[in-house]
């Protein structure tokens, strides 16, 4: 860790709602609290207008207005939200930072690009969301209407203009963050800028095979997803493994699915059998990760996967598709299996036919997340601070 500390003003696009970037939020502020940083955090809530001083943390939470409109069930976008800009400045004038850091082009995070901009302060950003990607799923539901060659072009040609909507704001800042390999090199070929790898960590103790209660009659083996029940997370691909290993032969499985979103009716529908308990969070959401035997994540969007590595920390090898960030986590054959769509089934298959591999496959993802701390990945975070801090004394010499 760097020997001064600097003043970090962070703006999340989220940071109470359930999703990755809420995630690593709360963890990135509990982190500063740990270590008495100065460090100051600026965010939306539903809640009214507060700020709060802890020490060398401080908070301010400002309110959504009527204006705002969903974007998820619970992620909502305010496109008034500068009129908070005075009362913002009020603060950064009193925290006085050293640079600002966001995580993304939501109203908070646009606001905090441009503070940055105004106040002449270093900008950090770190990519949470392959907000291209989301782009193009979402829009399935009128492509759906032209002929497959053009849908695909169309959707092709959407995931490209967002990318490069999303490359433009983020090479405003003068360092990037990403949770996998793949995505910073992306990020470095489109921005031109520096990405640093900025991966997630985990609660071994929250999430711990100790916290499984089966009853001894239990003989289901349970597959579980944890996530938004949305079309960007491939869920529909859940109802397509139920109906293939029913074709096996296999019956005694159920999914137990924790989540919502605007597909979770269309899960009910198809899954009879499945227990979808909506939101857990805290020793609810650890009880029921545990209490599953094998974790089935389609996803081909997520840039890292909290959920697997929270799956794979209470002893639950995880399924996974090839593409984003899931893939880095998991280790083929080790702590669980990389496979396509259309081989899920067969994976599942293959890893609970085999007591004895699926045991070890459950010690061998508990060893793996016990090495992924929270701590490791902020230290991180700051080493990238200090890089983009001593560059521009060599920045502001060079326009000189």
């Amino acid at each position: 860790m760097i020997a001064t500390m600097p003043r970090v003003a962070y703006f999340p696009d989220s940071f109470h709602e359930v999703n990755g970037v809420a995630h690593t939020s709360r963890h990135f502020e509990a982190f500063a609290r740990r270590r008495n940083l100065p460090f100051l955090c600026v965010r939306a809530g539903e809640r009214p207008q507060a700020f709060l001083k802890e020490g060398n943390v401080w908070t301010l939470e400002l309110p959504k207005g009527i204006l705002s409109f969903a974007l998820e069930k619970d992620l909502r976008f305010d496109p008034a939200f500068l009129r908070h800009i005075p009362l913002i400045g009020e603060v950064l004038d009193r925290f006085k930072p050293d640079l600002i850091h966001i995580t993304g082009p939501s109203e908070v995070g646009m606001l905090g690009a441009w503070l940055a901009a105004h106040l002449e302060l270093p900008l950090a950003a770190s990519w949470h969301t392959n907000i291209h990607e989301y782009a193009a799923r979402r829009s399935d539901w009128f492509l759906r209407l032209l002929p497959k060659r053009q849908s695909e072009a169309t959707e092709q040609r959407i995931e490209d203009l967002a990318m490069a909507a999303a490359a433009k704001f983020y090479s405003a800042a003068g360092l990037l963050f990403a949770p996998n390999r793949e995505l910073c090199a992306l990020l470095e070929r489109t921005t031109g800028r520096r990405c640093l790898l900025m991966p997630r960590g985990v609660d071994a103790e929250l999430f711990n095979p100790s916290k499984r209660k089966r009853y001894v009659n239990d003989r289901d083996h349970v597959l579980g997803f944890v996530g938004r029940l949305s079309i960007e997370k491939n869920v529909t691909l859940l109802a397509q493994v139920q109906e293939e290993l029913e074709q096996m032969g296999h019956k005694s499985f159920r999914f137990l699915i924790v989540g919502h979103g605007a597909e979770e009716g269309w899960l009910r529908e198809r899954l009879p059998r499945a227990e979808i308990p909506g939101v857990l969070k805290g020793e609810e959401l650890s009880r029921a990760y545990a209490n599953m035997d094998l974790f089935v994540f389609p996803s081909h969007t997520d840039t890292f996967g909290n959920v697997v590595l929270e799956a794979m920390a209470s002893g639950v090898p995880a399924i996974v598709t090839p593409d984003g960030g899931p893939c880095t986590i998991v280790r083929n054959g080790g702590t669980g299996r990389i496979v396509q769509d259309g081989e899920f089934a067969a994976a599942v298959a293959g890893v609970l036919g085999d007591p004895r591999r699926h045991a070890e496959m459950r010690i061998a993802a508990r060893e793996k997340a016990l090495k992924m701390s929270w701590d490791a990945v902020f230290e991180g975070v700051y080493a990238g601070y200090e890089e983009l801090l001593a560059a521009i004394p060599r920045e502001v010499a060079a326009a000189g």
